[in-house]
């Protein structure tokens, strides 16, 4: 109930307007690097220090209008060239949609190919975020194309589609992260347990380790993570063809032990002001993250009286709703 409660929160336009009015103040800085460049950049430089590498997302949803979508696409250009300039172990994931997809299709390719050209230029990857199923067949299609253009370029598979071994295979000579899912699909089309999930999630790894170009695993589960270091163990897998990756602001401990441990770890590092349907859909992956969440509101050091207020009164309407969800 829980996770549908936080995915609705999380496509409510109203309420993501409201967010960026505060900031980071809703808890949100635990998990979201920063609402600028320069921020995003010192904390890559932190993990970098630390032998992590980072990919990085300037957060945007909701794009309408050309006018956003084009400062959306600047914004991108400069995080490239700040990541060169800084000589940053960085890579850069973005959404289609974010950069006009619902606007046009012709006007998204051609703001993707500007990124994508600017980012081949300096030798850097550009990874295709997927998103709900809706959006699903033109952003393979987006990649279809530049990938015949340019060899800097993957995307995501996204395990909880019945049909994501299809994708997989198609793809395989492709850098593929490969994810569990963070959109609410209908049952139709996509598995609803996680026991479903997490067998799919390690047979699309599994797979792609032994036949695909590189593979990022990307998760938090360690039941996961020691069920991959004995695969690759046992079939001699190279540790240059895979990577672990983890979100930014969860599982620090394990994030750090991995890479001193000598794998290739990747940290999914998401910044700006449009963070607020991102935090909402970690909540619903984990609603246990309102603790999380809690912490940070009542950090008297680094909250207003208002950002106080509006966290608190925003948690009780959250907890209201999610009871009467329950009964």
């Amino acid at each position: 109930m829980l996770k549908d409660f936080f995915m609705g929160l999380s496509q409510n336009q109203f309420l993501n307007s409201a967010a960026k009015k505060y900031g980071l103040k809703l808890g949100a800085q635990s998990v979201v690097a920063g609402t600028n460049i320069d921020e995003a950049i010192k904390s890559m430089k932190e993990l970098n220090a630390h032998g992590i590498s980072c990919t990085v997302d300037n957060l945007g949803e909701f794009v309408f209008k050309e006018e956003e979508a084009i400062a959306a696409k600047e914004n991108i250009l400069n995080v490239i060239e700040a990541i060169h300039e800084n000589n940053v172990d960085a890579h850069i994931s973005l959404k289609p949609t974010q950069l006009g997809l619902d606007i046009d299709y012709t006007f998204c390719r051609n703001n993707l190919r500007e990124i994508v050209d600017k980012a081949s230029r300096y030798d850097i990857f550009v990874n295709f975020d997927m998103e709900d199923h809706g959006h699903l067949p033109q952003t393979f299609e987006l990649l279809d194309e530049l990938s015949l253009e340019y060899d800097n370029v993957g995307t995501v598979i996204q395990a909880y589609f019945h049909d994501a071994q299809e994708y997989l295979e198609k793809y395989k000579n492709f850098r593929l992260r490969i994810v569990k899912g963070a959109y609410k699909e209908p049952a139709e089309i996509a598995y609803q347990d996680k026991q479903e999930i997490d067998a799919n999630f390690i047979k699309l790894m599994e797979w792609h380790l032994l036949n695909g170009k590189f593979t990022s695993i990307a998760t938090h589960d360690h039941h996961i993570i020691n069920h991959v270091k004995e695969f690759v163990k046992k079939n001699d897998i190279p540790l240059d063809k895979f990577e672990f990756q983890m979100l930014y602001g969860f599982r620090k401990d394990l994030q750090l032990k991995l890479a001193s441990a000598g794998y290739n770890f990747c940290t999914y590092v998401p910044f700006g002001n449009d963070w607020y349907g991102y935090f909402m859909r970690r909540l619903a992956e984990r609603p246990q993250n309102l603790n999380l969440v809690a912490k940070q509101v009542f950090n008297k050091k680094t909250n207003t009286i208002i950002g106080v207020a509006a966290s608190a009164f925003v948690l009780g309407r959250m907890t209201k709703n999610a009871k009467k969800k329950r009964r």
